[in-house]
């Protein structure tokens, strides 16, 4: 007999919380490149972008096939609302996604964000930010690597398809392609210090796509 889920295993007030709240935060922000023709007629003059929050989705997902918990998967939806400006400029604060989403749910969020400005507010150079993004992910917890690890593969993928589709995504990013291929190397050999066997594929699948992405050289 197949196993049936009980009614409180299908919905998840969590996760929908962290689904709404990441819709609002990155409403009106896009991804850096479009690699699919679009589905439908697309208006004289307008462009094609594709939302963050297509992005957001798309991690969670890897995080929730691989096994992950509600919190963790709550966490994918939300890792970037911290590291990311909203259109207006704004930065969500760590206290108010703790008193949205609760304390869990912020600390692996933080876990995985980037320290993007110094004291005085200026901006960090990409290779420091990346280096304390490193040390963050082995000094925390297997759900972050998970969720780093999902963004990742997810990110990577998104720029071999541009890469495949013609699109020049290499030259709209912070990092140059040797760059691109270090940090994503690093944060798979990072990952390694957390012994979980749900990394285990996600790790397999961010090999695959920093493969993929070398054969492009």
């Amino acid at each position: 007999m197949t196993d049936v889920p009980s009614p409180d295993a299908l919905f998840s007030p969590l996760i929908e919380h962290a689904i709404e709240l990441s819709a609002q935060w990155h409403d009106g922000t896009y991804r850096k490149s479009v690699w699919r023709d679009p589905a439908f007629e697309v208006p004289e003059g307008q462009d094609i972008q594709i939302p963050v929050m297509a992005h957001l989705a798309a991690v969670a997902s890897i995080v929730h096939r691989a096994g992950w918990d509600e919190v963790t998967v709550a966490a994918a939806y939300l890792h970037d609302t911290i590291e990311d400006m909203n259109e207006h400029g704004q930065r969500l604060r760590r206290k108010q996604l703790r008193e949205a989403v609760g304390a869990e749910v912020a600390k692996l969020v933080a876990q995985v964000s980037e320290q993007k400005l110094d004291e005085e507010g200026e901006m960090l150079p990409w290779r420091d930010r990346k280096e304390d993004y490193l040390t963050s992910l082995r000094d925390g917890s297997p759900e972050g690597a998970a969720i780093s690890l999902a963004d990742k593969i997810h990110n990577l993928w998104s720029i071999n398809q541009s890469l495949e589709s013609g699109e020049d995504i290499l030259t709209v990013l912070s990092g140059d392609r040797e760059a691109q291929d270090w940090f994503h190397r690093a944060v798979l050999e990072a990952s390694k210090a957390h012994d979980d066997s749900r990394l285990v594929p996600m790790r397999e699948r961010l090999q695959q796509e920093i493969e993929r992405f070398e054969a492009h050289e």
